[in-house]
């Protein structure tokens, strides 16, 4: 079970930061290895094996701080899909880079509208809204059942290297309003999940995807992960960065994210536009 916010257990800082030697990157598609395909190569018996969709955003980077201190030895999977704030993916290799992740792994998939996909103002020629104020309905930031592809690849991962916890950062309190951040989906996710997998057919293992983050507000989720010694300027949130990747500070991410350090009484170490 994955620790509740209260049970959080700090550490220093540096230990998150300087937990261990870089990653080794893989920016390819998704290959089998020598261990792990369906029980073939069962992990080390003291390694307890996760798997982190790590986008380089603050709520996946505070994901992976959790899965750390609960004592998982994680794997990060990124995704170059396409999306116009490809500065995030340069802070995903931050990240990882920082935390020593056993494997990063950015996995080249286009859902943007050449490909024949967008329909998303961040895989589209869509503007990128700004300063919304009514919130009561689905934005055009919104990428057709990206979760849902983003963990179906996760998850054949995870069976690979023969990992049965996922971990992903959705939150279903201080959001977009996305479909698939929601907690009943998630839940239905991971019932498919445990269905239609040869690792769980074969044997008594179930997989489990970890949502830690799905009932925090945004300042509840900077305060987890500042007390885990998450360092907050190595994320990327802005759905429409400047060419230098200056946050534009109007986008819903941008908004949230600075709603978010207020509440938190902690200062945002994002770099913005000037006005």
């Amino acid at each position: 079970m994955l620790p509740t916010l209260h049970s959080l257990t700090a550490v220093a800082p540096a230990a998150w930061r300087l937990a261990g030697p870089g990653p080794r990157e893989q920016d390819t598609s998704i290959a089998s290895k020598d261990k792990g395909v369906y029980g073939v190569g069962v992990p080390d018996e003291r390694e307890k094996l996760g798997v982190v969709l790590l986008s380089g955003g603050l709520d996946s980077a505070t994901t992976l701080a959790v899965a750390i201190d609960a004592g998982f030895v994680c794997h990060a999977v990124s995704f170059d899909y396409g999306q116009r704030h490809v500065f995030e993916l340069a802070a995903a290799r931050r990240i990882a880079e920082a935390c020593g992740v056993g494997e990063h792994r950015i996995i080249k998939l286009d859902l943007s509208a050449d490909a024949g996909f967008g329909r998303s103002a961040l895989t589209d020629d869509i503007p990128v809204p700004k300063d919304r104020t009514d919130t009561s309905g689905i934005p055009s930031t919104y990428v057709p059942a990206r979760n849902t592809i983003f963990l179906s690849i996760a998850l054949g991962y995870a069976e690979v290297i023969g990992s049965f916890d996922i971990f992903i950062g959705v939150n279903a309190i201080d959001y977009s309003g996305y479909p698939d951040c929601r907690g009943e989906f998630i839940a239905a996710f991971e019932a498919m999940a445990n269905l239609a997998t040869a690792a769980t057919a074969k044997s008594d293992e179930r997989f489990t995807i970890h949502t830690p983050l799905l009932e925090m507000t945004k300042g509840q989720i900077i305060r987890t992960g500042l007390a885990l010694g998450v360092d907050y300027g190595l994320t990327h949130s802005c759905y429409d960065p400047s060419p230098e990747g200056l946050a534009c500070g109007r986008c819903d991410s941008c908004k949230l994210r600075s709603a978010g350090f207020a509440e938190a009484g902690a200062a945002d170490p994002a770099q913005y536009r000037s006005a």
